[in-house]
């Protein structure tokens, strides 16, 4: 019987073998358009080698250890003048102090799950939209007086949300700091000790910083959406601005379920190729903000050219779901032609597909959107922001890839 089991390993092993591509050889991308043969030599040698750098060297390696968790629908209710429904739902990690808050706005006339954005805001659910029903998160920057937010809905022009329920669309976000606060606190206040070993008081230099706790998060909103009938969660696009988009790139390439990623303005470690060292730089990033990324990466500050590969083999990573990159004139310090180069860069992968990319090294004119493809990119007149213009965009491409 033994003998038996040893012969069908090794035949096993001898199939699995033959399977992988031969004479192939990893060396080192840089910032180099990633061109391979075949589909087969992509997923199989090349993409597992990119994505353990990004997990090792740049975001940190998520937990693999499972902590409980739990939803509980808090409340839910008309809203927009009746044009949308809002739901809110708290997610409970063992461990963590102060649950996630999670606030959902879906069409009211909706005849089946719908597709839905989903991605963090900056300073709390509350100030997405002027809403009184908001609840606000025990984390969230408050007012001044004593039971008091005058901020409510100060972030809406970043979610338009009439717009998106006009189309169809549901919108899904949380606050970040429910998750990991955005400051250097020593990984003391957030997410992080819920997954330490025993005796563990910080992540290790290959474990991850604030960023990948980020995106660890949305795949766990990802979780609760599979539980929700309103959603069809095959349809989910993922979003962020700036460092949130540096965020939703990342959760993009460890996730597969999200359909469509979405990148706004998300510069250095998110959609810009590094090596230019235009604008933001590796070494400024991890000065400024030490816990975003793993450790590790602080090998890479003002030493660039030792990256094994640039951002485009994140943007790769994603590949074949469709991925969208912009970027906004007045916002040099994001580097927008080191974003429109970075997804140029990655689009031959999406080629292997028989998939439409982005060709040559010209970047179009401000407002005026590459949409035709699995790759997209804009440059929109304006500041360091996501407005009603960027949403417009992004509304047409999953519209295109979602079929509506």
């Amino acid at each position: 019987m033994k003998t038996t089991i040893l012969s069908i390993l090794a035949m096993l092993c001898v199939v699995a073998a033959s399977a992988q591509p031969t004479n192939v050889q990893v060396k080192k991308y840089g910032a180099e358009p990633l061109r391979f043969s075949t589909v087969e030599e992509w997923e199989s040698v090349h993409r597992p080698v990119i994505y353990n750098f990004f997990q090792k060297e740049v975001y940190g390696y998520m937990p693999t250890r499972q902590v409980p968790m739990s939803y509980k629908e808090l409340c839910s209710g008309p809203a927009l003048g009746g044009k949308a429904i809002r739901k809110q739902v708290s997610i409970r990690l063992e461990g963590m102090a102060t649950p996630i808050l999670v606030l959902m706005y879906m069409p009211a006339n909706a005849d089946g799950p719908v597709p839905a954005f989903l991605g963090m805001n900056f300073k709390g659910n509350h100030q997405i939209v002027d809403d009184p029903a908001i609840i606000i998160s025990e984390n969230a920057p408050k007012g001044k007086e004593l039971g008091e937010d005058p901020t409510r809905g100060a972030a809406a022009s970043r979610w338009p949300l009439d717009m998106i329920i006009d189309a169809g669309y549901a919108v899904v976000t949380i606050y970040r700091g429910d998750v990991d606060p955005d400051f250097d606190d020593g990984f003391k206040n957030g997410i992080h000790p819920s997954f330490y070993a025993k005796g563990q008081t910080a992540p290790e230099a290959h474990e991850w910083g604030t960023i990948g706790a980020w995106a660890w998060s949305l795949s766990r909103v990802m979780d609760y959406l599979e539980t929700d009938p309103a959603i069809d969660t095959k349809k989910v696009a993922v979003i962020g601005h700036s460092r949130l988009g540096k965020t939703s790139l990342w959760a993009g390439a460890t996730d597969p379920r999200f359909a469509i990623v979405i990148s706004n303005d998300s510069g250095c470690g998110g959609a810009a190729l590094s090596i230019r060292k235009h604008g933001e730089t590796v070494g400024a990033i991890n000065k400024s903000f030490p816990h975003w990324f793993c450790d590790n990466y602080n090998k890479y500050s003002n030493n660039e050219e030792a990256l094994f590969v640039d951002q485009q083999g994140l943007i790769a990573l994603i590949a074949p779901r469709p991925v969208y990159v912009a970027s906004a004139t007045l916002d040099d310090w994001a580097d927008p032609e080191g974003e429109f180069l970075s997804a140029v860069a990655a689009s031959p992968v999406y080629e292997l597909y028989g998939l439409k990319g982005l060709t040559g090294k010209k970047m179009p004119k401000p407002d005026s959107p590459i949409l035709g493809g699995h790759v997209a990119y804009h440059i929109r007149t304006g500041k360091h922001d996501i407005n009603s213009y960027d949403w417009e965009q992004y509304i047409k491409f999953a519209n295109f890839h979602f079929g509506r």
